[in-house]
């Protein structure tokens, strides 16, 4: 064995026996983000230190199973699918998130994170394409942005906004002006479920002509409020 490998054995070890609380491992489409429309593994975390008035994973808060870092590899392998999203819950609550998007990046498929931006990012793996929200005041947690984490935004992340009113948009819009977001990376405009209505929010952008991307969120368009579609 090489003297590289060696050095490396006790973190794949380590990797080996790191083990996190899965709600849910499932393929479907991606609802969001710019690879709407690929077929994804989802790979769903348990917990989150957030409650959001409008969240729609509530079921991942509690419950969930143990599972090790092997393990999942081998159940996202077997969907045949390049794509993987990690999300939750707050996947970054959990430190062996960590070394899950590393392994999942090491096998070979093209990795996505949904993260609150309460949490650090800066120790994600490079290859990982962050999808950082920040989280307006309708959301009922504005108060939890970590703002240290916009500049260790890369061209390759994507911020988020989901919107619940036009006070909600014209925060978003002073945000994003301030602190240059839409020089950084792509940023998503969503409108929130049962409270703004697309058509409101694309009248509004279409006026302001602001560089950002609208989404609404494809997988409730096609299957509804059904859970892990």
């Amino acid at each position: 064995m090489a003297a590289d490998d060696l050095s490396l054995a006790p973190q794949a070890a380590a990797n080996a026996a790191a083990r996190l609380k899965i709600t849910e491992v499932f393929c479907s489409l991606q609802g969001e983000s710019s690879s709407v429309g690929w077929p994804t593994v989802f790979v769903r975390l348990t917990g989150c230190p957030l409650r959001c008035g409008y969240c729609d994973t509530a079921y991942a808060f509690h419950g969930g199973e143990w599972r090790h870092i092997p393990e999942l590899l081998e159940t996202v392998r077997a969907f045949g699918v390049r794509h993987v999203c990690v999300t939750g819950g707050e996947p970054l609550a959990q430190k062996n998130c960590l070394p899950l998007l590393t392994a999942l990046c090491d096998a070979g498929h093209a990795v996505s994170l949904e993260t609150s931006g309460s949490i650090d990012i800066a120790a994600v793996d490079s290859r990982v394409r962050r999808i950082v929200d920040i989280k307006t005041p309708g959301s009922g947690e504005v108060a939890k942005i970590r703002w240290e984490n916009l500049p260790l935004l890369r061209c390759t992340d994507e911020v988020k906004f989901v919107l619940c009113s036009r006070d909600d948009y014209e925060w978003a819009r002073e945000v994003i002006t301030e602190h240059g977001l839409t020089a950084v990376c792509d940023v998503l405009f969503s409108p929130s479920h049962h409270q703004l209505k697309p058509r409101e929010l694309a009248d509004w952008l279409v006026a302001d002509r602001l560089p950002v991307r609208m989404q609404v969120q494809l997988h409730k368009l096609l299957w509804g409020e059904e859970p892990s579609r």
